[in-house]
């Protein structure tokens, strides 16, 4: 697992060519790309921006809907797109029972690499421990950076003691930490 992603939440909704981006990316080494249904048309235009390029990307998505059958909806859209997933994640533990089972089917058939899960808000991090208990993640996905290290408290450990990789999004706290503060 590389140790530096690119995220498309913000900057890949939209229908404007990607592509010069998601090729400078790759140059500097950078082949982990993570999207969502949640983030509009951004697993498009990461499809469209990758067109020749996609075995040297790795493919971090997520299902994002209660609903089972919009669930397969998602899956089947990304997998259209990207013809597998290496990691595919519950965004937010949105009704994860149900959509975690669905990513393991096709985890089984090879379609999924690995399958994991996500939540943005620290308040819910006594619900992610619980998921991970369970056995059936590989990995997990959350927030974490010097100003927000609620996740050292238990995730992490957690995470360390179970196996799992760790997937951390908004290091740079969504740009704050890479501006020089104020005077």
């Amino acid at each position: 697992m590389p140790a530096i992603g690119m995220g498309t939440w913000q900057t890949f909704d939209t229908t404007a060519d990607r592509g010069p981006i998601v090729d400078e990316a790759l140059s500097a080494g950078i082949t982990l790309f993570d999207s969502s249904p949640m983030y509009g048309r951004a697993e498009d235009t990461l499809a469209k921006a990758l067109a020749g390029r996609r075995d040297e990307a790795i493919i971090a998505t997520k299902i994002w809907t209660s609903s089972p059958a919009e669930g397969w909806q998602q899956a089947e859209h990304a997998l259209r797109l990207f013809g597998r997933v290496e990691i595919y994640q519950v965004h937010n533990l949105v009704n994860w029972k149900a959509q975690l089972k669905m990513l393991e089917g096709l985890k089984g058939e090879g379609k999924v690499v690995a399958v994991g899960a996500t939540h943005y808000d620290s308040g819910a991090f006594d619900d992610l421990c619980d998921v991970m208990r369970t056995g059936r993640l590989d990995m997990i996905q959350l927030p974490y950076n010097p100003r927000r290290r609620e996740a050292e408290r238990r995730v992490l450990p957690l995470a360390a003691e179970l196996g799992l990789g760790v997937l951390i999004h908004s290091p740079l706290r969504n740009g704050v930490l890479d501006n020089p503060p104020s005077p």
